[in-house]
């Protein structure tokens, strides 16, 4: 739904803005650098959950995809999208949802790292005639999920479900640790790591005569800093698309690549405290306080001007459910934030922070704005 951008201005604040131009920027680098390697992408859509974003991201709509809920999984297979990873482990109560896209003859894959979820999968798979295309999440670096490569319930997992009616389609891992990294050289090793536990663990099922075509691997952090895919199908990146500050305090972006911020408008002063208020609180910028273990702590999100240059060193200090408090610094006094003037917040974590709007404003050009509205919903 096109908005006119003088109306910019005049939007109701807080809303999240999208700055098109360095969106579309990050999917061509990443789309180019993963291609030039010799993988596919597959990009995790969840940073936005938004079929406009889609559109932009995957104009084929066989292009492989990677959702985090059902309720994404659906609305983009509503939308035409025919190759969906749901990367969370898979429960019972999920594969009525998950047989009916399957059903619909979407390419739907789902995800599991025990045998009691393979079983349960393969059972409910012979009773209801439906063939379940399986990952098997490895865990390549303690993070979260998933299993080690060299742990014998990998090799038992495949065999199970080759042999009762499901199909063993591949390997996944996610190098989350490499959200800890210190270095870009932290970064490479993290992605060497990542893509030797996946290649190991495809290695094992098909030395125990299971196939097991696809290798996946991802972080957006991995993805831009690995340089040998050998062995990997594909690779997976879902916060790249408009980048956010812990991204930046990684090295993985600079400022200018973020293309998300929150735009709110100041409605108070403290001169006492040397406080500014706005009317963005954590409904708007989320409680997600990602940089306060790196290099650099940005608050709740770096305060920008209405045009997006950042103020140096200015950041929202607190929040509530409706309200946000930058504490100023010495060099800042509340007369350069006029009460009424709009300011823009760069988040912490765009994930995070995306997932409190319903829509967004996406300044497209010099004089167009568009309105994305999000799934929402599991």
């Amino acid at each position: 739904m096109p908005v006119n951008q003088n109306e910019l201005s005049t939007q109701q604040t807080p809303f999240l803005l999208i700055d098109h131009a360095r969106f579309m920027r990050n999917l061509t680098y990443l789309q180019q650098r993963i291609s030039e390697r010799g993988c596919a992408l597959r990009p995790h859509l969840k940073t936005l959950r938004s079929v406009d974003a889609a559109h932009d991201m995957l104009p084929n709509m066989n292009s492989p995809a990677t959702v985090s809920t059902l309720a994404e999984a659906e609305a983009f297979a509503d939308a035409g999208y025919t190759d969906l990873l749901y990367a969370v482990g898979i429960t019972s109560n999920k594969l009525e949802r998950a047989a009916a896209l399957i059903k619909r003859g979407i390419n739907f894959h789902i995800l599991l790292d025990s045998l009691e979820q393979a079983q349960a999968v393969t059972q409910f798979g012979q009773k209801h005639d439906v063939v379940f295309s399986v990952f098997i999440e490895i865990d390549s670096d303690g993070h979260r999920a998933g299993l080690a490569p060299n742990n014998p319930l990998v090799v038992e997992i495949a065999k199970h479900v080759h042999a009762n009616g499901a199909q063993l389609t591949g390997v996944m891992t996610h190098a989350g640790g490499s959200y800890s990294s210190d270095s870009v050289d932290e970064i490479r090793a993290a992605a060497a790591q990542e893509c030797e536990a996946a290649r190991n663990a495809a290695e094992a099922i098909r030395a125990a005569g299971v196939p097991c075509p696809i290798v996946s691997v991802g972080s957006t952090p991995t993805a831009h800093f690995a340089e040998d895919f050998t062995g990997i199908s594909e690779v997976r990146a879902g916060v790249y698309t408009t980048f956010d500050l812990v991204m930046l305090n990684l090295g993985v972006c600079s400022l200018d690549d973020i293309a998300m911020s929150v735009v709110t408008t100041v409605i108070g002063h403290n001169k006492e405290k040397n406080w500014v208020l706005i009317d963005a609180g954590w409904m708007a910028l989320s409680r997600d306080r990602g940089t306060a273990s790196q290099r650099i702590d940005y608050g709740y999100g770096l305060v920008c001007k209405d045009s997006g240059a950042p103020y140096e060193g200015v950041c929202v200090t607190s929040v509530n459910q409706e309200h946000g408090v930058i504490a100023l610094p010495a060099t800042h006094t509340v007369n350069e934030f006029p009460i009424g003037a709009q300011l823009r917040i760069l988040p912490n974590h765009a994930c995070a922070t995306a997932a409190m709007h319903q829509h967004y404003m996406v300044l497209k050009n010099t004089d167009e704005l568009e309105v994305w509205p999000r799934i929402l919903g599991w």
